[in-house]
């Protein structure tokens, strides 16, 4: 009889990276990173330790932290015990996490790999010399990037602008992670609810779609008229925001922006509705706002679920999941998007760590899009795993 082993979920989501796992022999023939390190600040998960060893096996030191509410002590030790420097907790504090952001950037890493922007503003704010550039995976983070410009002044690829990213990624997974957090969190159906969703860019769509596959009435609102066009031709209702709120049983933020649902909204949500954020930042639904309304009686917390029931003074109720925090990385058991779509984004990462590396890209490639041949030989190398 063979030997068996026991091996963790972490084991299991790196043998899954299937192009991960290809990139990663590859790297170790042609060491692109040698002799350099990289800062990372991203969520720190097992999909995430699959990149972070692909990256080492390129020859690269890492310094890693993560991010707000959604680092997992289990990857921490993971990467720990494999001698990777990790200066990360699982904190919602900003300053805690912001400490954590300033001991990485202490270590003066060659390139940076961002999520959210954090480590970036704050090279702008202390830059050195030796900051050869990097990627920044979100839309949050490059709305927060584009007026560094000029103070950054380095190659910086923005992964979400690639075309892989925004199908594969925010459109199939996020709204598929949402939809399955929703789940994970409640326990509750989706069947008959009404659903308004904040938001129709790629990550809207796909959260859009998986709660009407799922024979829920979905709303979309969104700040754009043309946006919203696009949301009533592909068959969603788009009532004004108010009469959006009040109708609906479960509210979606996935804007990438501040200040979607607040305080000034609370006679607006109905009895019994459930909030839940899908954004970057922890800041779409202004929770801090509503713990601290003279309008809210009390809250009560199932701290085990992560879920807060918000009194109000008028007899209604509601519900906020994972305190507002990206719901796919909050709450019980937390698994975030496919391993599929984040084995695609992360490849896109190395590769345009690599492309970094290697010195071709001069200070106008500042915060845009992931370059299309890479984005070319990602998907070709996909597709051929696939066949």
């Amino acid at each position: 009889m063979d030997q068996s082993s026991s091996l963790s979920r972490i084991d299991w989501v790196a043998q899954s990276c299937r192009l991960l796992v290809a990139t990663a022999a590859e790297f170790r023939g042609t060491k692109p990173f040698a002799g350099l390190t990289i800062g990372t600040g991203i969520h720190l998960e097992p999909k995430t330790v699959a990149l972070l060893m692909t990256l080492r096996a390129g020859g690269a030191s890492l310094v890693c932290t993560g991010n707000l509410n959604s680092t997992q002590p289990e990857t921490v030790d993971y990467l720990r015990a494999r001698g990777i420097k990790v200066f990360a907790t699982q904190t919602r504090d900003a300053d805690e996490h912001g400490a954590s952001l300033d001991v990485i950037l202490a270590e003066k890493p060659d390139l940076l790999l961002d999520n959210g922007g954090d480590l970036f503003a704050r090279a702008a704010d202390k830059p050195y010399p030796s900051l050869l550039g990097g990627t920044e995976e979100t839309t949050s983070g490059r709305t927060r990037l584009l007026p560094m410009r000029d103070r950054l002044n380095m190659p910086i690829l923005v992964i979400n602008d690639s075309p892989i990213k925004q199908f594969a990624e925010n459109r199939h997974a996020v709204g598929q992670s949402l939809f399955e957090s929703y789940l994970r969190f409640t326990n509750r159906s989706t069947n008959g609810k009404r659903v308004t969703v904040f938001g129709y860019g790629a990550c809207g769509k796909g959260t859009a779609a998986c709660f009407r596959n799922a024979f829920s009435a979905v709303s979309v609102v969104d700040i754009d008229p043309v946006t919203t066009l696009e949301a009533h031709l592909d068959g969603f209702t788009t009532p004004l925001r108010e009469a959006a709120i009040r109708s609906a049983d479960i509210l979606v933020t996935v804007t990438g922006y501040p200040n979607i649902i607040t305080v000034a909204d609370l006679p607006l949500i109905r009895d019994g509705a459930i909030l839940m954020n899908g954004g970057h930042f922890p800041h779409e639904i202004d929770v801090e706002a509503f713990r601290s309304s003279l309008e809210v009686a009390g809250i009560d917390r199932y701290e085990a679920e992560h879920i807060e029931t918000v009194r109000m003074r008028d007899g209604r109720a509601f519900h906020i999941l994972g305190g507002g925090h990206m719901a796919n990385l909050a709450g019980p058991r937390p698994l975030g998007n496919t391993v599929e779509s984040m084995d695609l984004g992360f490849t896109l990462q190395a590769r345009c760590l690599e492309r970094v590396a290697k010195g071709g890209l001069g200070s106008e490639a500042c915060v845009i899009p992931v370059p299309a041949d890479i984005d070319a030989v990602v998907a070709s190398a996909y597709l051929d795993l696939a066949r």
